[in-house]
């Protein structure tokens, strides 16, 4: 007894099915490349300036001048720079401006 004869994939099918996983490859090694590296470090004021003011979500002049004035004095070298660079949003934010003072709410 023979086994019922499997169907044959047509070639827009095989090649449909070798496109979506190859770009389902891609964006899998993608997402996973960059969760790996995280974000470009370079060690710079301008990198320093551009990471905090992406995160306040300011495109001022004035903003981006005032930061590349102040930088040199607040950071010493590379390190202390790239350091910088790879805090969260939140507390880059908070390193620049200082907490939010928590004042107790009258009841």
């Amino acid at each position: 007894m023979t086994a019922p004869a499997r169907p044959r994939a047509t070639g827009g099918s095989v090649l449909r099915g070798l496109t979506a996983g190859l770009a389902l490859a891609a964006l899998i090694s993608g997402c996973v490349v960059h969760r790996l590296v995280g974000p470009r470090l370079t060690g710079t004021c301008e990198g320093a300036c551009s990471h905090y003011l992406s995160c306040k979500h300011s495109s001022s002049v004035a903003d981006r001048d005032r930061c590349q004035a102040e930088c040199p004095e607040v950071f010493g070298d590379r390190d202390s720079l790239m350091a910088f660079e790879s805090l969260s949003c939140a507390d880059a934010v908070e390193y620049v401006e200082g907490a939010e003072q928590q004042v107790a709410k009258p009841r």
